[in-house]
C-alpha cells in the first residue's frame, strides 16, 4: 500500500516525462542555437567551395579535351597551336569560368613525326579559382586546377 505522498512524487514524475511541468533543461534553446548556426554556415560555405570546385575542374578538363582535340585535327604545329588555344578559351568562356590566370599549353612537338608513325598532341589547361567571395575563415582564398588531354594524331595524313 503506498502512501499519498508517494503517489504525487509518481505522478509528479509522469507529468514530466509526458512533457508538462517545469524540465531541468529549460532555456537551453538559446545555448544550442548559438552552436549550431555557426557551424550549419559555415557548412554551407564549404559545400559551395567544393560545388564550384567540381564545377569548374569539369569546365577545365572539357577544355582540355576541345583544345587537344582542335589541334589533333590541324594540319600544322603552328595552326595546332592557334586552334588548341583558341578552342580552350571557347570553352571556359561558354562555361562562365573566369581564371585569373589561365594557362594553355598545347604540346605539337610530335608532329614532326614522319607519316606512318603513331603521334599525338596533349593539351594542359590550369586554372586559379577563386573563392574569395565565400568568406569562410580557413578556406583558401583560390585553389589552383588542371587537366591534361591527350589526342591521337591520324597516322596516315601528312603534316608538317
Amino acid at each position: 500500500m503506498t502512501t499519498l505522498g508517494e503517489r504525487a512524487i509518481a505522478a509528479g514524475r509522469a507529468t514530466r516525462a509526458l512533457g508538462g511541468g517545469r524540465a531541468a533543461d529549460e532555456g537551453s534553446i538559446a545555448v544550442e542555437f548559438a552552436i549550431l548556426v555557426p557551424a550549419f554556415v559555415l557548412l554551407i560555405a564549404v559545400a559551395a567551395v567544393i560545388g564550384r570546385q567540381t564545377v569548374a575542374q569539369t569546365a577545365i578538363e572539357g577544355a582540355a579535351h576541345d583544345a587537344a582535340r582542335a589541334a589533333s585535327i590541324s594540319r600544322t604545329a603552328a595552326t595546332a597551336q592557334a586552334r588548341g588555344k583558341a578552342a580552350a578559351n571557347d570553352v571556359l568562356d561558354a562555361q562562365g569560368l573566369h581564371c585569373d590566370p589561365v594557362t594553355i599549353t598545347v604540346d605539337t612537338s610530335q608532329f614532326a613525326r614522319p607519316v606512318g608513325q603513331a603521334a599525338a598532341v596533349t593539351a594542359v589547361v590550369s586554372c586559379s579559382v577563386s573563392f574569395s567571395d565565400i568568406a569562410v575563415p580557413g578556406l583558401p582564398g583560390n585553389r589552383t586546377l588542371s587537366a591534361t588531354f591527350t589526342s591521337p594524331l591520324d597516322i596516315y595524313r601528312s603534316r608538317s
